[in-house]
């Protein structure tokens, strides 16, 4: 009667387990894993936005792209195999090449893009092998797309309700925090006059992983209960939504006037505080000497600190009077002898 009115008795199967084991297993993922999420898409999408700048002409940026992809590119498999425990297990899943298995997927993806973007990276921060570096370039960008969404289905691809769930949005929440990063990231790189293309695409995909997480959220109802409460989960999603949020208003609201920040940076460290310290120490500075002109004769036409001096038809039209040329102790002209401006002697 007890165990009726409670519900069920100890060891009997209820909402809470079954015989006293959970239902789910718990994920046996470890802090790697959301670190691997977050360097792949930042390198996927690096690589897709550097050769989309390089099409539309803006190497400055492609260059910046390129870069950000690579470190990112070559730490993901570290964490990967850290997840994994030893090596030999990220060799064994590519002996086996099976299109249904998102591990497999991501395992060959992986694989295939890390040497491409590493080489187009290394080789743009060098500036070598231009066109090594571009074939690189545009197969890292090939497999970029996969390798940012491949996560999200694997996610997808669980037992786990809310997770299971959610299979229709996760692409999109995976794609737009990448396009996110990426573009952020880029803009850090890219210098201040190309760098506006990178901050359109970090507002795009802070807008597209916001809608994409309300809409699923909206859709899986009940199991989104997770998301809603105090437990870790949800502080950290609020978190990841707060600021996601508030990073993508700053940037929609700076405008063009976040490229000019850049430009001028803090007053010490800008490129133009040194010709605007010359320009104040010019301007503070007494005017240059000029030498008297001699008695009895008239002042020079031009002299370095008029204004003549600037002005090359003012200095032709106006030649300088030459001074005529004394000659002292000659034999035959005497000590007092001087030559005139017509070439004869007086």
């Amino acid at each position: 009667m007890s165990a009726a009115a409670g519900g069920t008795a100890a060891g009997a199967p209820g909402a809470d387990g079954y015989y006293g084991r959970p239902v789910l297993k718990r994920p046996a993922w470890t802090w790697e894993v959301p670190w691997y999420f977050w360097t792949g898409g930042l390198a996927g999408a690096s690589s897709v936005l550097s050769v989309a700048a390089r099409a539309a002409g803006n190497r400055p940026l492609a260059r910046a792209a390129a870069i950000a992809a690579a470190p990112a590119a070559a730490v993901s498999p570290a964490l990967l195999v850290s997840d994994l425990g030893r090596p030999e297990r990220f060799l064994n899943m590519l002996r086996v090449f099976r299109p249904s298995s998102p591990l497999s997927m991501g395992a060959w993806l992986l694989s295939a893009y890390a040497p491409l973007a590493v080489g187009a990276g290394a080789a743009e921060l060098l500036g070598i092998l231009p066109r090594t570096r571009t074939a690189a370039a545009v197969g890292a960008a090939a497999l970029g797309p996969g390798l940012v969404t491949y996560t999200a289905v694997l996610l997808a691809h669980n037992a786990v309700p809310v997770w299971h769930g959610a299979q229709r949005e996760l692409p999109f929440v995976f794609a737009g925090s990448a396009a996110a990063s990426a573009g952020g990231a880029a803009f850090l790189l890219a210098p201040a006059a190309a760098a506006e293309p990178a901050r359109r695409v970090a507002i795009a995909g802070g807008l597209l992983e916001l809608a994409a997480e309300r809409a699923m959220e909206r859709r899986l109802g009940p199991l989104a209960a997770p998301f809603e409460g105090d437990g870790p989960a949800a502080r950290l999603g609020r978190w990841a939504r707060g600021l996601t949020a508030a990073g993508t208003t700053l940037a929609a609201a700076g405008g063009g006037r976040a490229g000019r920040w850049r430009r001028r940076g803090p007053p010490c460290c800008s490129p133009a505080a040194p010709a605007s310290a010359g320009r104040c120490t010019g301007r503070a500075s007494p005017p240059p000497r000029t030498r008297a002109p001699p008695s009895g004769r008239s002042a020079p036409a031009w002299t370095p600190a008029s204004p003549r001096a600037r002005d090359p038809q003012a200095r032709s039209t106006r030649p300088v009077r030459p001074a005529p040329v004394r000659v002292r102790n000659s034999a035959t002209l005497g000590p007092a002898s001087s030559l005139s401006r017509h070439g004869t002697y007086r």
